[in-house]
């Protein structure tokens, strides 16, 4: 039988979960992502990616923008440039991660892992 183009192979997988999304996150919940980076076109690129893989995205151009949104937001994880992270520990609650971009977290897939890693170590709130 010739396989036709919109024919599906293999299981049925749009009901699995995929991206930042996982079997036991809350029903309606996106984990929320804080990207603090002065370099406009970095935190495009960081939102587009996150934002694929259904993880909210809360944008801040810069130290004194990321502190103001976290006056407004919680979020459930903050990516921040390494010079940033130092600055950000005053203003973000103790209980929310930090993730500073290294050299080993700049390829999209490395900084994804460690965002998932962070928050599936975290306890739901």
């Amino acid at each position: 039988m010739p396989h036709h183009p919109e024919q599906r192979r293999g299981p049925d997988r749009r009901s699995g979960s995929r991206g930042g999304r996982r079997d036991d996150d809350r029903p309606g919940f996106a984990p929320l992502v804080l990207v603090a980076d002065d370099d406009a076109d970095s935190t495009l690129q960081c939102e587009a990616i996150l934002a694929k893989l259904r993880f909210a995205v809360a944008p801040a151009r810069g130290l004194q923008e990321a502190t103001r949104i976290m006056g407004a937001l919680r979020p459930d994880v903050v990516v921040a440039r390494l010079a940033d992270i130092d600055a950000l520990r005053l203003a973000v609650p103790s209980d929310v991660p930090l993730i500073p971009l290294t050299d080993e977290l700049l390829a999209p897939e490395a900084l994804i892992s460690e965002i998932r890693r962070v928050l599936r170590g975290r306890r739901p709130r």
